[in-house]
């Protein structure tokens, strides 16, 4: 009964902090601190018991039946524990900045209630053991992250927040389509191992085409696939942190994982291939990797210009799935970490750029690594990785992803893979130009914090990107090690492939 409940335990560990925190005065700053904190240890608690199960091959399964033949199920298997970690983690770094960033604002109840309604909604999704749990979580995810993205309540903010739920909304409307013509046709759909609709007579084949291309749809919103990708950018007037969440653990991941569970755990690879599947996948994402390049190349604006490269980097998921072939499959797998904490690092640091010296554009970069080098140095470290250079977690993920095309003799995804690597340069060494080589203005555009020594800017607005872009050159230096995102990637691609 213990194994039932813990991943259950993993969702409340955030929900009942968040309720909580909704209801406590503006003034009530420790305990809303403290609830956040022992909410996101419990989290990780909880979660380090379950992959020691689960390298072992233990299971942990909660299923409650909502209605004859529809359960709401909760599985922790190797394949959510990615992202449920991914997730847990990043929330953790996340709460600490978001503390240091909202000091003094106004309505930080009502955003750290929505915080932690967000981080219950991911790790929903993440751990969904079927398609009528993983739709419940990701429509909630959607409720969650709207008033986050309008936190500021700007008419700017508002016009966002209607772009993003139009979008969102209307993919899960179209999510929920395909989940329902599947229900009809197969069932209530379990995610397993190697998939659950290959035993269908060939005669539901042409259906099964079709709702695959409704659930990719319902879920490319999220992932933000060309050309479903317009609400990103948009997003980007909500606050730094949720910014780092929108871009790193949430949304955009969400969609992206949503995508690995349809082909490996509704359909099945091999299945997928047969139906030919994989290939308009494959394109679709190689087209949405060199748009986003393409349009971050021009924006003057720092978060839009990261957004865009998000809608670039999160397809290299999508196409590493596509890639029929386990090494493909662990580039994409992997690349769903290492994206996460490259970009939150880049949020970060965009993030104290803009409340200590207002700097909000490119061009107002000039010489802001004198002014906070090491602000400075770890945006360096997570746009070099963005890049795949050596030892750091981007160059990993890209040659996985690189010689899984190789092995799946798709050539044109290579040059797909090197025209992005070129692209990414473009777009992130001018900015590291200015910040290092440029020399500096006579006044910042709006200098909010003064430097105290080694202090560039608030103790916890510096030291979640320090350890964040430590992450990205360990990870890269030390990624054979037993606990590294690459060994579990290659765990689920075994488990997948072995069926």
């Amino acid at each position: 009964m213990s194994d039932a409940w813990m991943p259950l335990g993993v969702v409340l560990s955030s929900f009942l902090p968040g309720l909580v925190i909704f209801f406590l005065a503006e003034s009530r700053i420790r305990l809303r601190t403290a609830l956040n904190l022992v909410g996101a240890f419990a989290k990780l608690g909880l979660i380090g018991v379950m992959l020691w199960g689960v390298v072992n091959e233990h299971e942990y399964v909660f299923r409650h039946t909502v209605l004859p033949g529809l359960d709401l199920v909760l599985k922790a298997d190797a394949l959510a524990l990615l992202f449920v970690t991914l997730s847990a983690v990043l929330w953790l770094f996340t709460t600490f900045y978001a503390i240091g960033y909202l000091e003094g604002s106004p309505h930080r109840s009502r955003f750290f209630g929505f915080f932690s309604l967000c981080v219950t909604a991911t790790v929903g999704v993440a751990m969904a053991g079927n398609l009528f749990t993983f739709f419940l979580f990701y429509e909630l995810l959607t409720l969650s992250t709207y008033p986050l993205v309008v936190h500021r309540g700007t008419e700017k903010a508002l016009r966002a927040g209607h772009v993003y739920l139009a979008y969102t909304l209307g993919g899960g409307a179209v999510l929920l389509v395909g989940t329902v013509w599947l229900y009809g046709l197969a069932g209530q759909v379990d995610f397993a191992h190697g998939g659950a609709l290959a035993a269908l007579p060939p005669e539901s084949f042409a259906q099964l085409q079709v709702i695959f291309l409704l659930l990719i749809a319902g879920v490319g919103v999220k992932a933000a696939l060309v050309p479903l990708h317009g609400w990103l950018p948009m997003a980007m007037v909500a606050p730094a942190p949720v910014s780092a969440l929108l871009h790193a653990v949430a949304v955009v991941k969400a969609g992206a994982f949503g995508i690995v569970r349809i082909v490996y755990e509704v359909y099945g690879i091999e299945f997928a291939q047969s139906l030919d599947l994989l290939t308009p996948l494959a394109f679709a994402a190689a087209a949405t990797i060199l748009w986003g390049s393409l349009r971050a190349l021009f924006q003057d604006d720092l978060k839009r210009r990261l957004a865009y490269s998000t809608v670039s980097q999160v397809s290299y998921i999508a196409l590493g799935i596509a890639l029929f072939g386990p090494v493909g499959t662990v580039g994409g797998l992997v690349h769903l970490v290492h994206q996460g904490i490259m970009k939150i690092t880049l949020f970060f640091c965009a993030g104290n750029y803009a409340e200590t010296l207002g700097i909000h554009k490119v061009s107002e970069m000039d010489g802001a690594g004198r002014r906070m080098p090491l602000t400075t140095l770890a945006f360096s470290v997570a746009a070099l990785g963005m890049m795949g250079a050596p030892l750091t977690a981007g160059a990993v993920s890209k040659a996985w992803l690189m010689d899984g095309a190789h092995a799946a003799d798709m050539g044109w995804a290579v040059a797909v893979l090197w025209t992005s690597s070129l692209l990414n340069a473009a777009y992130f060494l001018p900015i590291l130009w200015r910040a290092w080589f440029r020399p500096a203005p006579r006044k910042w555009p709006k200098e909010n914090i003064a430097v105290r020594g080694w202090r560039e800017t608030a103790w916890l607005l510096l030291l979640p990107p320090l350890a964040t872009g430590l992450a990205v050159v360990m990870i890269g230096i030390f990624a054979e090690a037993f606990w590294s995102p690459l060994t579990w990637a290659r765990l689920i691609a075994d488990r997948e492939y072995l069926q």
